[in-house]
């Protein structure tokens, strides 16, 4: 099992000891018009520090995969900082986010140049600190199949991730086209277990998480806490069938940070939430701590660094 690349140095799963958020952000920019709610900037980055300190300290939490990428506002000096400050390792992320929020770059591009501009970043590194990204993602879509834009970013995406091993994360748009991100990416000869399903907890569809992980792709529960989209006691039950299906394997857990409203010091739930508050309601269900471990750290090291079978202990 290769090792991780994070913000600060290559990582060896081994060494992992915590768990993992599968998909957070850290720094972002997603403001349109005069929203700046779905901002996480220098203002806030104390804030985040001081939560992933807290986390490490209180949970063992011990790697943050960040999947802000390009057009998203990544800021991959602000993700080193607190990766330095917190003490937790930062994966960091290329791709491009689903259509509206496409930059210019994306355009009418074709899908060689597309695969090339990300080749260059996870071969080169990311702006002038050379930071090498250690994923692909959130790479996305809306609707039940990609827009033409989408299917272009999407198949670089693939392409790249197949010419430098990298996995790649996507973002289904609450949670719906999962099945056909998955038949295109696969198609291009990116292997299942190294793509991971987004936002599956918003999709109230158990049939359709047991074909994403009967096919090989990790399912990503990665809003949990975000109240207004989806109860976390659907969450809950979503999860634990498919658990009760036999897929504990191919299951990703992250709470998507993605507003300063969301930190704790705005009176958010955090990024802890996922162990103070779901973690505990899944124990209370009957999950073992090893199937815990196995979806908080072991899951999450395998997915990254592209293995097709446990090697975690």
């Amino acid at each position: 099992m290769h090792d991780i690349r994070t913000v600060t140095g290559p990582l060896s799963p081994a060494a992992v000891r915590g768990p993992a958020l599968a998909h957070e952000h850290l720094a972002l920019d997603l403001r349109r018009d005069a929203d700046r709610a779905a901002v996480l900037d220098d203002a806030h980055a104390d804030a985040v520090t001081r939560e992933l300190t807290e986390l490490r300290e209180e949970y063992g939490l011990a790697l943050v995969v960040e999947l802000t990428c390009r057009g998203m506002g990544r800021d991959v000096a602000a993700l080193a900082r607190i990766a330095k400050d917190s003490g937790v390792p930062v994966v960091a992320a290329t791709g491009w986010y689903y259509e509206p929020f496409h930059p210019s770059e994306v355009g009418d591009a074709g899908v060689e140049e597309l695969t090339g501009t990300l080749v260059r970043e996870i071969t080169e590194g990311i702006g002038p600190e050379r930071v090498l990204p250690g994923v692909i993602g959130e790479v996305g879509s809306h609707g039940d199949r990609p827009s033409e834009p989408e299917v272009r970013t999407l198949t670089a995406a693939a392409r790249a991730a197949v010419a430098t091993g990298l996995s790649m994360v996507t973002h289904a748009q609450l949670g719906r086209g999962g099945p056909a991100q998955l038949a295109l990416l696969t198609a291009e000869g990116l292997p299942p277990h190294r793509v991971c399903i987004g936002h599956q907890d918003l999709l109230h569809d158990p049939g359709v998480h047991r074909e994403l992980a009967e096919q090989g792709a990790y399912v990503a529960f990665d809003t949990v806490g975000k109240e207004s989209y989806q109860s976390d006691a659907t969450r809950l039950r979503l999860l634990l069938a498919l658990l009760e299906a036999g897929h504990a394997d191919r299951a990703l857990l992250s709470c998507d940070v993605s507003r300063h409203g969301y930190l704790r010091d705005e009176g958010g739930q955090g990024y802890g939430h996922l162990f103070r508050s779901f973690l505990p309601r899944l124990k209370a269900a009957g999950v073992d701590d090893d199937t815990i471990d196995l979806m908080t750290r072991r899951n999450p090291l395998r997915f990254l660094a592209g293995a097709r079978t446990e090697e975690v202990a």
